[in-house]
């Protein structure tokens, strides 16, 4: 099956918010204390601003038989400030979503190839996919495209402040 990737247009955003639903969906089945479906107004509002502006966030999609069945967004990120220890290297996220009927057909290593090569245009020389652990389908897939941990991201709850 031939996919096209191309970028997000205008017309694309009703399949956009279709996709950003199913893979909230998907994430809260994986653990709903950390994850939750959005309201669809708010997200069909993200993507029309999104495609209709120049943003730090790129938006590719594939097509497979004329249906869009997966996107990728590549959100820039902004350089360390001049006072932090990090040095300076354009960075970008990166977050894929392919519909559960056409995972397993190559979509998503489509997406991501394609992702990788418009950010390398835009001067990124670096992509994240921040990846819950719990989430073993995303790590299996970003790691199969050479993706490899770099460093470690700790957390803590915190609860509500005291009114003591």
């Amino acid at each position: 099956m031939p996919i096209l990737v191309r970028a997000a247009e205008r017309e694309d955003v009703p399949a956009l918010v279709r996709l950003r639903l199913a893979n909230a969906e998907r994430h809260v089945q994986l653990d709903p204390a950390i994850y939750r479906v959005p309201d669809v107004e708010t997200v069909r509002r993200h993507f029309e601003e999104v495609l209709a502006a120049e943003t730090k966030v790129l938006i590719l999609v594939a097509e497979a038989v004329g249906e869009v069945v997966g996107m990728v967004e590549v959100v820039l990120l902004a350089d360390p400030p001049d006072h932090q220890i990090l040095a300076p290297r354009r960075a970008a996220e990166i977050h894929t979503v392919v519909l559960d009927g056409h995972r397993g057909e190559g979509v998503g290593a489509a997406l991501l190839k394609a992702a990788e090569r418009a950010a390398a245009e835009r001067g990124v020389l670096i992509i994240y996919a921040g990846i819950f652990a719990s989430n073993t389908g995303a790590v299996r897939f970003y790691s199969s495209a050479g993706f490899e941990p770099r460093g470690t991201l700790l957390s803590k709850a915190q609860g509500a402040p005291s009114t003591d």
